[in-house]
């Protein structure tokens, strides 16, 4: 050591003051380098606006290993499931995700007699491994920035509308450009609010075969209870594999399919994680809106998130109703109404978040900057000056008709199911209303129609729907102003004196969608006069014609507000030249950075990193369903049968990493500096239930489950070896 650094620390020991002075420099320093990132960031630009910040934290691959279009890279191992993300594992094909994501899938397979939900499922052969139907994994093959040549055909003078014909019309012939005499399908993206384009091209595989999935006691452990919380103790993964065709290529599913050798695969590391370690996470994040104005707060926290919440509220009390009283309505309805959980506790959360942190003055605080920057450059005065009026004047518009919108979505196109399939027959009611029915046509629909039945009945029982449907209408009829309302509310009131029971019990004994028997008869000899004169298809026709009209009288404020945007946006980057900024998430491949971290919640209020086995018990409790434990899982406790998983004596479940994430992200993997996975990413901490509008650094956190976990639940409690057998393990 050097002499001098060995004199300076001895005086530094013998002052406390020095001490404490040094003491503190670390502590800010080292909080300063673990401070979350925001920004979900296209790899491609990886190397030129956040590589060395990557470094620094701990990442030990080059930008190209990370991201590239000349050699396999992890972008490669990387898959959308159109909702959700998933990663490769083996060179096989296996492929791992959330239970949750899987679970739509998981309870199609289920019935009474085979209930994978309760029991889980692991195909101990590629024989016994399940076809999904209609699933379907993307893997991105390159993206490319367009925006040069989609501006420059734009101008100042369009309309919005002209606007958006001429970036529809120019992004056809940049997508066709890309998929002709290939496999691939493309899309152009937006950015910014309009203000950049990106094009990403895609090979899809249509062949995905369910491998293993734990029971919900497992897989959704805590339930409503824990979602979005922390600590948490759940085991939220599930395993698929990827089929191509015996050449390699995309082809729907057939026997004669082959497991996919991917370009890429992630090892995956069993060591564990601490505090401080780097984690990165790849995924397709579904929607944010960082640069949403005050006003657009304003809307949420006033209408349209307590709309959410108390239609949801209401129609999880019905489905739970029925499904607590028959094992069959449980697996019938178990997908949907985790569909509808899920958001339903999320906007609860987003309430209390915007409020307490204060969101809404923040952005005053914004807008206001903003105002003073352009207002004291009269060229910025020019292109600026009214960007604020035009969008204030847009939502005092939009408010008007906000309600009417989102209880139509939440209580009618989201609610009673009868209503939602009966309007699946407006194309052959179409067709049959043409003067000329083209019988080819007409056949082609029937037998669609026949196939869409047949899986809707699967999954449909009729008392919960009448009760969704009386219960529902009532509360639009009760919140969406009368002016506002679909014409069909004007019969209740006029025939049935708002007796909504009355109401969906003429439905239910008059309607064809009431059963599966009724509505293959219709479809033997179809008539465009049974449709007009059937009761829920009326009633559909209604509602739908509704909304329509109340889109159309929001186009003018819409289109006001998209320019109001896409100019504000323009004009927040402009303002801040230096800094980084990340476009929202648009379900595109995105790359988050960070490290595993705790974190302060409140006052006094401090959580560890990480949760362990010893928690999944203390939570134990038989009376309550979000807690009910498989006797395997407790027995493999009380033995401390871990084996090689455990650390400690104790087993890691989850841990938390300061990743900047959204919905879209669930399975994504979590991926340490040397590109090994470490844990699978499921969700977000309750105090930061805002991020999706404004990040918070020092609150925002990913709740991640450990990939050992993942694996002894795979080996020790399921005894899939055969899975475990596939994968690459790195211990150093």
């Amino acid at each position: 050591m050097n002499p001098n650094i060995y004199k300076f620390l001895i005086k530094v020991m013998k002052n406390k003051k020095l001490l404490s002075l040094l003491f503190f420099m670390i502590i800010f320093s080292w909080s300063f380098i673990l401070k979350a990132d925001e920004g979900m960031w296209l790899p491609m630009f990886i190397d030129r606006l956040n590589y060395v910040d990557m470094q620094k934290e701990g990442l030990h691959l080059t930008a190209d290993e990370i991201y590239s279009i000349n050699h396999s890279s992890l972008k490669d191992a990387i898959i959308s499931m159109g909702g959700c993300t998933g990663s490769i594992i083996s060179k096989e094909g296996l492929m791992i995700t959330n239970h949750h994501c899987g679970y739509g899938y998981v309870q199609s397979h289920s019935s009474v007699e085979h209930d994978y939900l309760k029991n889980g499922f692991w195909a101990k052969t590629k024989a016994d491994e399940l076809p999904n139907e209609g699933m379907y994994v993307k893997f991105l093959v390159r993206m490319e920035d367009v925006s040069k040549r989609i501006l420059s055909s734009l101008n100042d003078n369009m309309t919005e509308k002209e606007r958006n014909a001429k970036i529809e019309e120019i992004s056809n012939v940049i997508k066709k450009e890309a998929t002709d005499g290939t496999v691939y399908d493309a899309s152009v993206k937006s950015f910014f609010d309009g203000n950049e384009f990106y094009l990403f091209v895609y090979e899809t595989y249509n062949d995905v075969r369910l491998v293993g999935v734990p029971p919900e006691s497992i897989g959704k452990y805590g339930g409503d209870t824990d979602n979005w919380m922390w600590p948490r103790h759940t085991g939220d993964f599930c395993v698929f594999r990827v089929y191509a065709s015996p050449d390699g290529k995309p082809a729907s599913y057939s026997k004669d399919n082959v497991p996919l050798k991917p370009k890429r695969y992630l090892p995956i590391s069993i060591k564990g994680v601490k505090k401080g370690d780097y984690a990165m996470i790849f995924g397709y994040p579904g929607t944010t809106d960082r640069f949403l104005t005050s006003y657009g707060v304003n809307l949420a926290l006033e209408q349209t998130d307590p709309a959410v919440v108390k239609v949801r509220t209401k129609k999880l009390g019905i489905m739970k109703e029925f499904m607590d009283k028959d094992t069959k309505v449980r697996i019938q309805y178990a997908s949907k109404y985790a569909g509808s959980s899920n958001y339903w506790k999320f906007f609860i959360g987003q309430i209390k978040g915007l409020k307490r942190l204060k969101v809404y003055d923040k952005k005053i605080g914004i807008e206001n900057d903003f105002q003073s920057w352009f207002s004291s450059d009269n060229i910025r005065k020019e292109k600026y000056g009214n960007v604020m009026n035009d969008i204030k004047d847009a939502y005092s518009v939009i408010s008007k008709y906000n309600l009417a919108k989102y209880y139509f979505l939440e209580s009618i196109a989201r609610g009673a199911e009868i209503i939602s399939f009966a309007n699946r027959f407006k194309t052959l009611n179409d067709c049959l209303k043409e003067a000329k029915p083209d019988n080819e046509k007409i056949s082609k629909e029937i037998q669609k129609l026949k196939s869409e039945s047949e899986r809707y009945f699967k999954d449909y029982n009729m008392p919960t729907d009448k009760k969704l449907l009386s219960e529902l209408f009532k509360m639009y009829s009760e919140n969406v102003p009368v002016e506002q309302q679909a014409s069909v509310f004007a019969d209740i009131k006029k025939k049935y004196d708002l007796d909504f029971d009355k109401f969906a019990d003429d439905i239910f004994k008059k309607s064809i969608f009431t059963s599966s028997e009724k509505v293959n008869e219709f479809l033997k000899n179809p008539k465009e006069k049974t449709l007009s004169k059937d009761p829920a298809f009326q009633t559909m026709n209604s509602v739908y014609e509704s909304y329509q009209k109340t889109n159309e009288l929001m186009t003018d404020a819409n289109a006001k507000l998209a320019k109001g945007n896409r100019l504000f946006v323009a004009g927040i980057r402009e303002m801040n030249k230096d800094k980084k900024f990340a476009p929202n998430a648009n379900s595109t491949m995105r790359v988050t950075y960070g490290t595993v971290k705790d974190y302060t919640a409140a006052d006094a209020v401090h959580y560890d990193y990480f949760t362990t086995m010893t928690g999944v018990m203390e939570k134990e409790d038989s009376t309550n369903e979000d807690f009910v434990l498989p006797a395997r899982l407790r027995d493999l406790y009380l033995q401390k049968d871990y084996g090689r998983w455990g650390q400690n004596g104790d087993l890691r479940v989850n841990f938390l990493t300061n990743n900047d994430i959204t919905g879209g992200n669930s399975g994504s993997p979590v991926i340490n500096g040397d590109g090994q996975l470490i844990g699978l990413a499921f969700d977000g901490n309750w105090e930061a239930m805002s991020g999706n509008i404004a990040f918070e650094p020092e609150l925002q956190r990913t709740i991640n489950c450990d990939i050992r976990y993942v694996l002894f639940i795979v080996d020790k409690y399921a005894g899939a070896t055969n899975i475990i057998n596939e994968l690459t393990l790195v211990d150093k």
